[in-house]
């Protein structure tokens, strides 16, 4: 697009002012800001009696505990599905440049991530047939899917071709290491190797030594409790491996689907597993998840299940004096599983399908956005970093609703630093694709074809510097802007970016001065002909304000 004479005599109006005033230099990373009061954000779904959302409350309908105390909710809002469907229109074609076709976007991203360090092989066969079924029938023009393992052995990043994901799903083989152990000498869990060592669990201690004696023939009690303490260590060992990649690629996969345009959903296909002590990634990916709007969906594979009530047909009796115990233990595993599924998708927005055979009708539910999610963000007071959980409670003054909200999080163990947090933000309002108002700014665009590249696109950033708040030092007014712009293909899939940082020291007189004091900043990109998504963030340090607008364009 041509850019206007009005914008080219700003830019002289820029280069005309003293250096003193202005410096303008690329930057590797974004600049750093203040750091703000630690917010914590608590998505809530409210639903009526017959299940059905409710989007209709208002900040004052609700109430938020921290640790039983009160809290003043100070961020409100209300979203709901589909609302933030972005049109990327081109720019009003001028007379050396045609009106070019809209740009076709991908509204709704999911990746299914299936979890075949937990899952057993039967349990994976059927969330896999499942899956197959749902597919066949509800996968959207507008849908892109991925699909991912836990242990990262097979992956397919974003695509609309059908036959593809099936075939992908097909070749997931599970690779559990602790499910050898369970048929080992003695039996051991994850769950009962967590009792053994971390928390000196006698009565798991007791049950794994006399099954230790039984398989081993051994009647020297010592040698038998060694034994059992040997493999509870070498259990818990490879638990919190597999525990530790698991979490790192949740949080991977939500940071990638943080980068897309449109709805995002994971869903999660797991029998659940133990977390023994990685719960700051926990709160970490639920935190992530929420700023990037994320919503985490988790499947229980294993349907209907009792375990803990019945034994496992799977595993081998070695005592039926420790059948009891052990039956318990596998319960609480079982529970601990359920509890960390529960919490990644309640504290989400997300939702837990459990105790249900019909896995077809689970990915329908799954991958359905509620109709209305409330965030609620508060700040708490006197917050320790010692890294202890806080319960948090979310109360209606009307009992005629039902509630899914955050469970609690873990506190910092330390203080944010300033310039990450300042990254943070950025980021993650370039991966958004809202629309910011905070700072007055306008996105313009501009590209000539060449010989030695297909073309140079210039994303144009014009900024009203007189509406900025300035803090005076020496007779100046003092801000720095940064400046980010980037390119996205079709499918909203991140292609390259450029940061730059505007420091400020001006006089009076310029801000006074309505031509001198609105600037042109422009970002240059060597590209190949077609069409491109654009996104520029711009933020300054004095007010901590953000502006982000979208554009596009095509190159013919």
């Amino acid at each position: 697009m041509i850019f206007t004479a009005a914008a080219l005599l700003i830019s002289c109006l820029l280069a005309q002012q003293p250096a003193q005033e202005m410096a303008t230099r690329e930057l590797d990373a974004p600049a750093n800001f203040r750091s703000k009061v630690n917010l914590v954000l608590v998505p809530v779904i409210v639903r009526d009696k017959k299940g059905v959302p409710i989007g209709t409350l208002k900040r004052e309908d609700f109430e938020l505990f921290d640790k039983g105390k009160l809290q003043v909710i100070e961020k409100f809002s209300v979203e709901k599905a589909g609302s933030r469907h972005v049109e990327f229109e081109p720019e009003t074609p001028t007379p050396d440049q045609p009106a070019a076709e809209p740009i076709t976007v991908a509204e709704r991203y999911t990746a299914y991530l299936f979890d075949d360090l937990h899952l057993s092989l039967s349990d994976l066969m059927q969330v896999r047939l499942a899956a197959e079924r749902h597919l066949t029938a509800a996968l959207l023009p507008t849908e892109r899917v991925a699909v991912y393992t836990t242990s990262g052995r097979v992956k397919l990043e974003l695509t609309d071709d059908r036959d593809t994901i099936i075939t992908t799903m097909r070749s997931i083989q599970a690779n559990s290491r602790t499910a050898m152990n369970r048929q080992g000498c003695p039996p051991m869990t994850y769950y009962m190797a967590d009792q053994i060592i971390n928390h000196n669990e006698q009565t798991a201690l007791t049950t794994a030594t006399m099954e230790a004696m039984q398989c081993l023939a051994q009647t020297n009690q010592q040698q038998a409790q060694s034994a059992a303490q040997f493999a509870a260590s070498q259990t818990l060992s490879i638990g919190d491996a597999d525990a530790h990649l698991t979490l790192l690629n949740i949080k991977s996969i939500v940071r990638r689907l943080a980068t897309l345009p449109g709805q995002r959903n994971l869903v999660l296909i797991s029998p659940g597993f133990l977390v023994t002590d990685k719960h700051s990634d926990v709160t970490d990916i639920i935190d992530t998840a929420i700023r990037s709007r994320v919503n985490i969906n988790s499947l229980d594979a294993r349907g209907l299940h009792l375990l803990g009530v019945v034994t496992d047909a799977s595993e081998r009796v070695v005592n039926v004096q420790t059948e009891v115990t052990k039956r318990y233990l596998e319960g609480q595993d079982a529970l601990a599983g359920t509890i960390l599924l529960s919490e990644l998708s309640y504290g989400t927005g997300g939702t837990l399908f459990q105790n249900n055979n019909d896995l077809t009708d689970g990915f329908r539910k799954l991958t359905t956005t509620p109709e209305y999610t409330y965030i609620l963000g508060f700040s708490p007071q006197n917050l320790k970093f010692d890294g202890t959980l806080h319960p948090l409670k979310v109360k209606l003054k009307s009992t005629a609703f039902t509630i899914q909200a955050r469970r609690g999080y873990y506190a910092p163990k330390h203080l944010a630093d300033p310039a990450e947090e300042a990254r943070r933000e950025i980021q993650e309002a370039l991966f958004s694709r809202d629309v910011l108002r905070d700072l007055p700014i306008e996105l313009h665009t501009q590209f000539f074809k060449g010989i030695e590249y297909d073309a140079k696109l210039g994303v144009i950033a014009r900024v009203d510097l007189a509406q900025l708040r300035y803090k005076k030092e020496e007779g100046r007014n003092l801000n720095n802007l940064t400046i980010v712009a980037a390119l996205f293909d079709r499918n909203g899939n991140y292609l390259q970016g450029a940061s730059k940082i505007v420091e400020m020291k001006l006089k009076d007189e310029t801000l006074q001065n309505k031509a001198r004091s609105v600037i042109t900043i422009k970002t240059n990109f060597d590209v190949k002909i077609g069409g491109y998504i654009i996104r520029l963030v711009v933020r300054d340090s004095e007010g901590q304000l953000m502006a982000a607008q979208n554009g596009s364009v095509v190159i013919p």
